[in-house]
């Protein structure tokens, strides 16, 4: 993790390479490919459903997990496509494994010590994990579909079940080759994508209220998107800030060569994470409302309708249209901050980074070796994370605070989280871009 000062590959080689070098043009043209694939899948209908009358349960609002569900589907579920899961439940099997792993000694030392094969061995219960949350979760959007179906009936609920779950399926393996062989981050660009799709519509209901609002309206979201640009500032500090830490490497000879000190540093993000925390924590609030929304009220008699009176309790108080909005917005901090530590743990170990360090013959400028310097590095590890943590949640939770007290509500309360999601992911995904320019340089190199 100790990098050395070599200038970072310049916009003009990014854009060269990406033209000329075969390995890095490939990656790219499978990775637009598989998107623009994915895209296409978003409108492909499940069969059986009265269009008109879904369409319009949508628009009078009676479905409030409409604008939830497709802002990681793109428009699938308001389609009722076989996308209409999307991502969400890989995400989701994501999340469990990776607390699975913390809390179960097994997994973890799949992860950590039989390398390679064990995170194959970890991806594909992952795969296993998500093909039973689509399940779960095809099984609750058949019995929320049926109501708008021509033939409703046994034939109907099983169709729409293997359709969806097919679907989202495909999703995950496209993510995953995306992630592989073509330019990485296959699940991030996903929901960027499917954002993106989703934005002009917002957009241009934006202006549209703006045109037909008055000069008043048009104030409001005048400031309403100022708020937005300072976000973006704030966003791209937060994604590019880094502590960097000191590295002294002790002197050494190697025969008659003597090499002296060298100074280097080692960098910790202020938010190790990336977009995945936001993510994260907007996939586990969409689960209680989810539930309610398929389960229709929770009308039912037993433990089963006493359960679902008990979703729909608890999706109402942390919703941000609901009588509490304060503690949606306490939840979705508190989830932020949980990912966030969570995935600082997950990236950075500071008692193997102490080992790699001392192995290296490399210090910290007034840190004794071992578990002095892993203790540092843990205490700003912590620190970071907490500062990185607090900072996405407040970016998080102003515009929709803004969007409230200006009563533009185009974005649906998904505006903050939106755009989170589409700068973080381009930032990554730049960043991966120049990772391949950067080993395309050393290997022109060697071959001179």
């Amino acid at each position: 993790m100790v990098v050395s000062r070599d200038k970072a590959p310049t916009a003009q080689e990014t854009f060269m390479q990406m033209a000329q070098a075969a390995g890095l043009r490939g990656r790219l043209l499978l990775t637009i490919g598989l998107l623009i694939l994915a895209r296409f899948g978003v409108f492909l209908p499940v069969p059986g459903i009265d269009r008109e009358q879904l369409s319009t349960a949508i628009q009078s609002g009676n479905v409030p997990i409409a604008g939830i569900l497709d802002f990681f589907s793109g428009g699938g579920f308001s389609a009722l496509g076989i996308f209409a899961l999307g991502i969400l439940p890989y995400i989701n099997a994501s999340i469990i494994l990776q607390l699975l792993t913390a809390a179960i000694p097994t997994l973890e030392n799949l992860q950590k010590n039989e390398g390679e094969a064990g995170r194959r061995k970890i991806s594909q219960i992952t795969r296993y994990v998500a093909l039973g949350w689509a399940i779960l979760q095809s099984v609750g959007l058949a019995i929320f579909a049926s109501q708008f179906a021509t033939n409703p009936g046994t034939l109907f609920f099983v169709e729409t079940v293997l359709a969806i779950t097919a679907g989202s399926m495909f999703v995950m393996w496209i993510s995953e080759v995306i992630t592989e062989r073509g330019i990485g981050n296959g699940a991030s660009l996903l929901i960027f994508v499917n954002i993106v799709a989703v934005l002009p519509r917002t957009l241009g209901q934006t202006i549209e209220l703006a045109q037909t609002g008055g000069r008043e309206m048009a104030g409001k979201v005048v400031i309403l998107l100022l708020v937005f640009l300072v976000m973006i500032v704030g966003i791209v500090f937060v994604q590019e800030g880094t502590r960097r830490i000191p590295i002294i490497s002790a002197r050494r000879q190697v025969g008659r060569r003597l090499y002296r000190e060298r100074t280097s540093y080692l960098p910790l993000r202020l938010n190790q994470g990336g977009v995945m925390p936001i993510i994260f924590a907007s996939a586990v609030l969409i689960l209680p409302t989810s539930l309610a929304g398929f389960a229709r009220g929770g009308t039912g008699e037993g433990f089963l309708g006493s359960l679902m009176q008990g979703v729909n309790q608890v999706a109402l108080y942390i919703s941000p249209n609901g009588p509490t909005p304060w503690l949606y917005v306490l939840v979705y901090l508190v989830l932020i901050l949980f990912f966030s530590y969570f995935y600082a743990s997950l990236i950075v170990n500071p008692v193997d980074m102490s080992q790699n360090l001392k192995k290296m013959g490399a210090s910290i400028p007034g840190i004794r070796p071992g578990k002095a310097t892993s203790d540092y590095i843990e205490r700003v590890l912590n620190r970071l994370t907490f500062l990185g943590a607090i900072f996405l949640g407040l970016v998080a939770v102003v515009p929709t605070a803004v969007e409230s007290a200006t009563g533009v509500t185009t974005f649906r309360g998904l505006g903050a989280t939106s755009l989170l999601i589409l700068v973080g992911v381009a930032i990554d995904t730049a960043k991966q871009v120049q990772t391949y320019v950067i080993s395309q340089r050393y290997e022109g190199m060697v071959k001179q």
